[in-house]
């Protein structure tokens, strides 16, 4: 063997050696990689895994059943899912429809402030109510001063008191939710910030560790990033964002701020509610009553199909959805509503929309209530 040849085999031994060498650093830095990755994607407060979504349905008494007296609910009717909704307010003295409010009502007795009775203790008394989570919308319109200067802090330790009792059900609060719903909600600003960062710093200091704290825009009111990041309490406040999927849905900016805060999405109040012509500048939206067969269909393929693909095209952020089920012509609060005066959103009403929400709800991506749901979401880490 000439010493060329020599030299040539040597060469490649050594570039051999090396390009192993070289491939295992690949490999190692590549592990380190991941591992930074998924410290950086760390999960939020009760955020399932990557590619599930959380099944929540609302929003009275009536709309979510399962209770001797309000028997024609999705829960009789539907797989139980992961959660439910209710609202409650720290508004005392202000009229709702006939009824002056107390300051969270609804929490502890049953209450109509115009759209139709709630009672989440009743619910939460009842076993078909076990192994589900219970997400709060809490308004305090006109009040937000008096929640953010310390007026009404016997509201929040009243609240403290009831999140403290609920032991390990996980409780999403959407503290006031929809806070750019002008003119409905017509927060102030600087106040409903100051407000919402008040009630979590209380609430934490109080113990309470079973709630995640959302933050919900209406997801059509706020015209770019930059409108919401003005209202936003900061990112050591907010453990989700939220945003409201009605009929102008196509607007909404959330999912997208979403992603750039790191934050999962909970899709918190949906109902098929389809836009007349003149939406923009009135809020109308078409009759759409679910019993109706041909009004059922237009909403499938209007409003169902759209709120489910938004979901499939972005499950790295979209963690949580909760479809309303209610009959909303029926109730005084939404008679005179531009949005929801025509509508009924009871699913069961309509056995093609029915059968294809059992369908798709069915998919694995889908959680719904089941033995260790508390212990899905609650975290190690947590």
């Amino acid at each position: 063997m000439n010493n060329k040849v020599i030299l040539l085999l040597f060469v490649c031994c050594i570039w051999s050696c090396s390009q192993k060498k070289t491939n295992k650093q690949l490999q190692e830095q590549a592990t380190i990689n991941k591992e930074e990755d998924q410290a950086i994607k760390k999960r939020a407060k009760f955020e399932p895994e990557e590619g599930e979504v959380l099944l929540f349905v609302g929003q009275e008494l009536e709309a979510v059943g399962g209770l001797e007296k309000y028997n024609d609910g999705y829960l009789d009717h539907f797989e139980k899912p992961a959660g439910w909704t209710t609202y409650t307010n720290i508004n005392p003295g202000e009229n709702s429809f006939g009824r002056i409010q107390e300051g969270l009502d609804g929490i502890w007795d049953t209450h109509d402030w115009g759209d139709n009775d709630y009672n989440a203790s009743l619910q939460l008394a009842d076993e078909d109510y076990k192994d589900m989570a219970l997400a709060i919308g809490l308004q305090f319109v006109n009040h937000e001063e008096k929640v953010a200067n310390g007026t009404h802090d016997k509201y929040i330790h009243k609240l403290a008191d009831f999140l403290l009792s609920l032991g390990r059900r996980p409780v999403f609060l959407r503290i006031a939710y929809e806070f750019d719903g002008d003119p409905w909600n017509h927060y102030d600003k600087e106040s409903t910030k100051k407000a919402y960062i008040r009630m979590v710093t209380m609430l934490r200091e109080r113990g309470v560790k079973n709630t995640a704290f959302v933050w919900q825009s209406t997801g059509f009111m706020s015209p770019n990033d930059g409108d919401l990041e003005s209202w936003y309490p900061g990112d050591e406040y907010v453990d989700w964002l939220g945003f409201s999927f009605f009929n102008r849905w196509a607007e909404q900016k959330m999912i997208a701020f979403a992603r750039k805060k790191g934050k999962p999405v909970f899709i918190a109040e949906a109902s098929p509610t389809i836009s007349a012509p003149d939406a923009k500048t009135t809020g109308n939206t078409i009759e759409t009553q679910l019993s109706n067969p041909k009004q059922a269909e237009e909403a499938w393929q209007e409003w169902f199909v759209p709120f489910f693909k938004t979901i499939d095209e972005n499950l790295d952020v979209v963690k949580a959805v909760h479809y309303i089920n209610c009959n909303w012509d029926s109730h005084r609060m939404w008679f005179d509503n531009p949005t929801f005066k025509r509508i009924d959103a009871r699913l069961h009403l309509s056995d093609s929309i029915s059968s294809r929400w059992r369908k798709i709800t069915s998919q694995p991506k889908y959680i719904k209530s089941f033995p260790g749901l508390y212990d899905k979401l609650w975290h190690n880490d947590q």
